[in-house]
């Protein structure tokens, strides 16, 4: 019987205060994150904006205990995941691979390896595509594919995305229509889903689907909880973690709850939908800044739907996924980087840095002057960011 690796890929985060620096180090080194015309910039500028913004992201990871849980829960996601496939006579073993945080992805491979592994099942913990989440986690492993002849020969099967397998269409419902039971007039409760945000530009000018994606799914979603419930809610999308001066997905999570308090919402059922596991952006953004905000515009009842974490619907969902994988065709990184035609795996390739109207170019133009006036005030001791206390 053939030993089957499943490797689940996941953003990462810093279980510890003293790991938040390093953490948000190594997401700004990955030029998905951010694109510098000059290679060499990359990891200096990355190593300056973590060290402007430890503090504040420390501040925000001791609100909710000094760390995130991210790994804990993937980890057992992993092991509830790999008992159900074993329980349909599946030989799986499951690796955690963190893009930016450990255990790191050349630690999963490297386990992957030692096993004996015959084939492997690499499945996203990022239920929509895009090129900062799935894209960077499948560059990464075709990076050490590329440069380890052993990992070559492993047979891979990659999931691209899964925002409408019906295991997690129904998870999601089932999970928001137990939130709408606790409201008073559950009929009226507004749905509200919030999913994670991305630059403007991935979308329109890199082909991104992750936008596709995402009203496609909450659709769904709703079309299910209708289903269930009997009845239809009223029911929102925004975009929440933006991130610089530059434009993202719209609306924006902030403006569309001062737009729902105008309108005289009162009870609200907040659905983290982009997100599997409980982390910084549901248990600060969501249940800290969004829920503290909506009370100012007046929505008394603020709920949010728990994270999927190890729901055991879910849990049956992804097994299904798995399983109906293995008996599928063998896709490639390069194929699954590939669907839909459009789509690149490495959109920076596309924005070159030059006189013209795009957005990412000024925002590289701005982060190499503010690069520079890091440097000049490193040197002449003095200057605006020494003058505001941050040097």
């Amino acid at each position: 019987m053939a030993r089957v690796g499943i490797l689940l890929m996941n953003l990462g985060g810093p279980e510890r205060i003293q790991d938040v620096g390093p953490f948000l180090y190594n997401l700004f080194s990955d030029p998905e994150i951010i694109r510098l015309p000059i290679s060499s910039l990359q990891k200096p500028l990355a190593w300056w904006i973590s060290t402007i913004r430890s503090n504040k992201s420390e501040k925000a990871y001791r609100s909710i205990g000094g760390g995130s849980p991210l790994r804990r829960i993937t980890e057992q996601q992993a092991r509830e995941l790999q008992s159900a496939l074993r329980q349909r006579g599946i030989d799986a073993t499951s690796y955690v691979a963190m893009r930016y945080w450990h255990p790191f992805t050349e630690s999963a491979v490297a386990d992957i390896k030692a096993d004996g592994i015959n084939q492997v099942v690499v499945l996203p913990l990022y239920p929509h595509f895009s090129i900062s989440t799935s894209g960077s986690s499948f560059r990464e492993l075709s990076r050490l594919r590329e440069s380890d002849e052993e990992f070559q020969q492993l047979p891979l099967r990659c999931i691209r995305s899964w925002y409408d397998h019906p295991g997690y269409i129904r998870s999601m419902s089932k999970l928001i229509a137990d939130q709408l039971t606790l409201c008073e007039i559950s009929t009226e409760a507004h749905v509200f889903f919030s999913a994670h945000g991305v630059p403007k530009i991935y979308v329109e000018e890199a082909g991104d689907p992750y936008q596709k994606e995402i009203e496609a799914c909450s659709s769904l979603i709703m079309d299910e909880l209708e289903k269930v419930l009997g009845y239809r809610n009223p029911c929102s999308l925004s975009y929440q973690s933006r991130v610089g001066p530059e434009e993202w997905l719209k609306p924006y999570t902030e403006d569309i709850l001062e737009k729902l308090g105008k309108d005289g919402t009162r009870e609200l059922v907040v659905v983290p939908i982009s997100f599997v596991s409980e982390h910084i952006e549901t248990l600060q953004e969501i249940d800290i800044e969004y829920r503290q905000l909506a009370m100012n515009y007046g929505i008394v009842n603020f709920r949010r739907v728990r994270a999927l974490d190890t729901y055991p619907l879910f849990i049956e969902g992804l097994a299904d996924l798995v399983a109906n994988t293995l008996q599928g065709p063998e896709v490639s990184l390069d194929e699954a980087a590939k669907l839909p035609i459009g789509v690149k795996l490495y959109p920076q390739e596309k924005w070159q840095w030059g006189w013209n109207n795009s957005s990412e170019v000024w925002n590289g133009r701005v982060a190499m002057i503010l690069f520079i006036e890091f440097l000049l005030e490193i040197v002449g001791g003095n200057g605006p960011l020494h003058m505001i206390g941050l040097l």
